[in-house]
């Protein structure tokens, strides 16, 4: 039976999600549309599953959700310091640097996760993935301390992820 829920729903997650943006696009709900939406969404994913040969192992979601408002959170308070940085520090005065983090995560969709928060955080970029990939390239627009803008990311972002990804 649970082969069959396996082979079946592949990622029930996905088709779940593919369920729900089904619904929110149609702008209305109805038993018939839900019922259409988690049928498209188990097609969808099923036919797709070819190019998706490896799940992820463990995946906590209630810390994946307190990792995305401390996201959020990032996001607005970056928002306000790089403001404040294009107003108040003179271009010569800038300190930009780039930053080589070494990984301890190594499934790609926590590689890929912790390269789009970095991203998503104004005033930093992920540019680049070692070929091994362990290592992040980071640019960060204005630092005083490059050491400490990365034992910030590990601490803040990697350890939370290397406990969502397990």
């Amino acid at each position: 039976m649970m082969r069959l829920f396996q082979w079946l729903f592949p990622h029930p997650v996905l088709t779940l999600l593919l369920a729900v943006v089904w619904i929110i696009l149609q702008n209305g709900f109805s038993a018939g549309m839900a019922v259409f939406a988690l049928i498209l969404g188990t097609i969808i994913v099923r036919i797709t599953a070819a190019f998706w040969p490896e799940r992820p192992g463990g995946f906590r979601v209630g810390k994946m959700i307190s990792y995305a408002l401390l996201v959020i959170w990032d996001i607005l308070v970056a928002n306000v310091q790089v403001a404040w940085i294009v107003l108040s520090v003179p271009n010569v005065k800038l300190k930009p640097a780039w930053i080589s983090i070494p990984l301890e995560l190594r499934t790609p969709e926590a590689i890929t996760l912790l390269a789009g928060t970095i991203t998503l955080t104004p005033g930093t970029v992920s540019a680049d993935l070692s070929q091994s990939g362990h290592y992040l390239l980071v640019h960060v627009l204005h630092t005083d301390d490059p050491d400490a803008e990365r034992d910030l990311i590990k601490t803040r972002y990697e350890a939370r992820l290397k406990e969502i990804f397990v």
